[in-house]
């Protein structure tokens, strides 16, 4: 009889391997990120229960290295959407996998990533992703500058404005436009002329057009030469003006400069390439 039965509890083994390592193709990558930390953690769990090591020779150690595996893939998907997030996410798989991690070290690990997963990276009702690529700006070449947090602002600012939220957007815009003039002032080692002698913070968006203009490192295009000052409103009466309600036609009116602008700076900031 034991030997009628082993065959049959070892292909058992095997197909309850092959399930938990192989999350459904079908589940968005932060549903998958989730499922394979908990699994992580019951393969530890049992692992530890029955005195067999995570990096040895053994079945526990081989469904490990299957679920990080399938965790990467699955974070690789998940990338472009967390932007200047992906090395904090990175880190806490790299311990939630780790055949070396602690039980707390892991424990702590996976709390935090899921807190992350579900608060940062909450799905919405429908996908957003069309929305955030197109817009104001194009992301594909936000992404370009392999900067995130201009990525993360360009997201938000294209999908602000995608789903008829133009105060929202024409803040993002606002920062996005400061934050690309300030990249180019620290590439060319200027940026001292742009910050306040008193405090060392940074100009406000007027301040810094102004230094912009009247820099003589880089030559602006003649329609942002142009047109540029127009931009030093762009978001604040959104942010400070209580009786103040963007409309489309307010964002509509400036948009071509604006993308003009930013990516004039990006290109001095040689965090663009010239086809």
């Amino acid at each position: 009889m034991p030997v009628w039965r082993r065959p049959i509890l070892a292909e058992k083994r095997e197909n309850t391997s092959r399930s938990l390592a192989k999350p459904p193709a079908s589940l968005p990558p932060r549903e998958t990120l989730l499922k394979l930390t908990a699994e992580a953690m019951m393969a530890a769990g049992t692992a530890k229960k029955h005195g067999q090591s995570l990096s040895g020779n053994n079945f526990y150690a081989d469904k490990m290295a299957t679920l990080r595996a399938d965790a990467t893939i699955a974070f690789r998907k998940l990338a472009p959407r967390a932007a200047g997030n992906s090395p904090g996410l990175a880190d806490l798989l790299r311990i939630i996998f780790s055949a070396n991690s602690s039980t707390r070290e892991r424990q702590n690990a996976v709390r935090e990533l899921q807190f992350d997963l579900k608060t940062a990276f909450a799905e919405t009702s429908a996908d957003q992703s069309h929305l955030e690529a197109a817009g104001i700006f194009p992301l594909a070449i936000l992404q370009e500058t392999r900067r995130g947090y201009l990525t993360a602002i360009g997201r938000q600012m294209n999908g602000a404005y995608a789903s008829e939220w133009y105060d929202a957007s024409a803040v993002m815009m606002r920062r996005l436009l400061e934050s690309s003039i300030i990249e180019a002032f620290e590439a060319k080692k200027v940026d001292h002329k742009i910050k306040d002698p008193t405090t060392g913070d940074f100009l406000q968006l007027t301040g810094l057009i102004n230094a912009a203009l009247a820099e003589g490192v880089w030559n602006l295009p003649r329609n942002v030469r142009k047109d540029l000052q127009s931009l030093r409103d762009v978001g604040h009466r959104s942010a400070h003006n209580r009786y103040y309600l963007a409309r489309k036609p307010d964002i509509d009116k400036v948009a071509g400069v604006y993308r003009e602008a930013v990516e004039a700076f990006l290109h001095v900031a040689d965090l663009l390439k010239c086809d």
